[in-house]
């Protein structure tokens, strides 16, 4: 173990003999009788293991015996990460020092030991691909690749230009040189004979569908079990969901059929809809396709972080937004019977 405190955490003292690491209380701890013991967590950089640690101790009059204690204390307290030897695999100083915040915080979200190297290790082998031509689906793939997300392939038409001066434009990409918002782009660092054609052959472990879609695509998912998640922002409003999971929960025509029952022009709409072109304004304004895109990006993060139960808030639901409340609230969306989607995957 090459302990270091995690990152994330302020370390400040209380008084003289109690430290506290950790400015809120939902995160911090606090130790007493740690008087003297400030040498020590200096040392807790992630350069010495855990003998290396108790020998420099030793040689700045530190008590051996106390010195492993408090070790054991912190560690037992969730404050320490243990140091990958290697550092994070293959990754550059400036691919690490760029995801430095992310390994923090997922580190002290999840209560990782090994300071996000894992969850970090699951995002760059992961596959993501996002549909849509909206600024909430260019700016959701922007948010994954700058996360660590290895593959974002991001499918749609070139990004609107600047506005004038003083209007709000989109944020760039997080990764110098990487490309969004044009038909078949990538973002991210593919390795090796991962060309942008062969990337597009390989299965996506997550797929989103950010507004414009085809309508035909939702089915083609279903039945090749690939899970996706849809995300859209227009009329001043906001949704996230479902995710879907084919076989397992609702999928986009399932809900379709339940608002069906609700409106039975729904049908009818929902041809017109897919006969039209996207209206230019959608309603959706700068704020609102942020949040949009950030909530699709904290699901799918979730998703592909720790499995289908993280992102238990768009299975079988959808989060939704509504101007000018900005408070998100859940709908529940169940599989619906004449759907038969259950019985594609």
């Amino acid at each position: 173990m090459r302990p270091v405190l995690k990152p994330g955490l302020e370390t400040v003292w209380r008084n003289r003999d109690t430290v506290q690491i950790g400015i809120d209380p939902r995160r911090a701890i606090a130790l007493t009788g740690m008087r003297g013991a400030a040498g020590l967590l200096r040392l807790l950089d992630g350069s010495r293991d855990r003998h290396q640690v108790l020998a420099a101790a030793g040689d700045l009059g530190m008590d051996a015996i106390a010195a492993d204690r408090v070790l054991t204390l912190l560690a037992a307290a969730g404050a320490l990460d243990d140091c990958p030897a290697g550092g994070h695999g293959a990754l550059s100083a400036g691919m690490r020092a760029r995801l430095a915040p992310e390994l923090a915080a997922t580190s002290l979200a999840h209560r990782d030991a090994d300071g996000g190297a894992q969850t970090l290790a699951r995002r760059q082998a992961a596959r993501v691909r996002v549909h849509g031509a909206s600024r909430a689906g260019l700016w959701i793939a922007g948010l994954l690749s700058a996360a660590g997300v290895g593959l974002v392939l991001s499918t749609g038409p070139a990004a609107p230009p600047p506005g004038p001066a003083g209007a709000a434009t989109p944020p760039p990409p997080a990764e110098p040189g990487a490309a969004t918002g044009r038909t078949g782009t990538v973002t991210g660092r593919p390795g090796p004979g991962t060309g942008p054609q062969s990337q597009s052959r390989r299965p996506a472990d997550l797929v989103i569908l950010a507004d414009s879609h085809g309508r035909e695509l939702p089915g083609v998912l279903v039945s090749h079990a690939v899970p996706h998640l849809a995300a859209s922002a227009s009329e001043a409003i906001g949704v996230v969901g479902p995710l879907v999971l084919p076989g397992r929960s609702a999928c986009l025509r399932c809900l379709d059929l339940a608002r069906t029952e609700r409106d039975p022009a729904w049908p009818l709409i929902l041809a017109q809809l897919a006969s039209q072109a996207a209206t230019d304004p959608r309603g959706c304004d700068t704020v609102l396709a942020t949040m949009v895109a950030a909530q699709a990006a904290a699901q799918a993060l979730a998703f592909l972080d720790q499995g289908a139960e993280a992102a238990a808030a768009v299975t079988n639901g959808t989060l939704e937004l509504v101007l000018p409340g900005w408070q998100w609230r859940r709908r529940t969306w169940q599989p619906h019977p004449q759907c038969g989607c259950q019985h594609q995957a």
